[in-house]
């Protein structure tokens, strides 16, 4: 990011999925490319991942669900920072999310979906391009 200020990027798990190695994988990958990742933990809320995005000051918020509850947690993440006045921040998804299913996330404010096999690299460009677009509150 611009002023030598590198991308923070908030990695949680909302629901009660027990399984993150996915996520931490993505976020070691983030770190590599020069990003500061903040991993909240599992089993976290919607309104805990907004309120730890608003702390950490973050550009960017990845979750992570393999246990099929995205159409419900995505949407309260993405309210629940919008009610938080964080409308400027790049929200992605990752996991185990159908296709069908992927359509009605991006309506419901997630900027991508990530499923397993997308190259890291791929994800690392795409925060790169979004989140500095997003910079100012744009």
């Amino acid at each position: 990011m611009d002023g030598g200020r590198p991308i923070r990027v908030l990695i949680a798990k909302p629901g009660l999925d027990g399984h993150d190695r996915g996520a931490r994988v993505v976020a070691r990958a983030l770190r590599d490319a020069g990003m500061e990742v903040i991993y909240s933990g599992l089993r976290q809320t919607p309104e805990r991942i907004a309120q730890a995005a608003l702390q950490e000051d973050v550009d960017v918020v990845g979750l992570s669900s393999l246990s099929g509850a995205h159409r419900h947690l995505f949407p309260r993440v993405v309210q629940s920072l919008r009610e938080r006045g964080m409308d400027h921040v790049l929200v992605v998804a990752g996991g185990i999310i159908p296709r069908e299913d992927q359509a009605a996330l991006r309506e419901a404010g997630v900027a991508a979906v990530f499923t397993p096999g997308t190259p890291l690299g791929d994800i690392v460009a795409f925060i790169r391009e979004n989140a500095r677009r997003r910079e100012g509150g744009g």
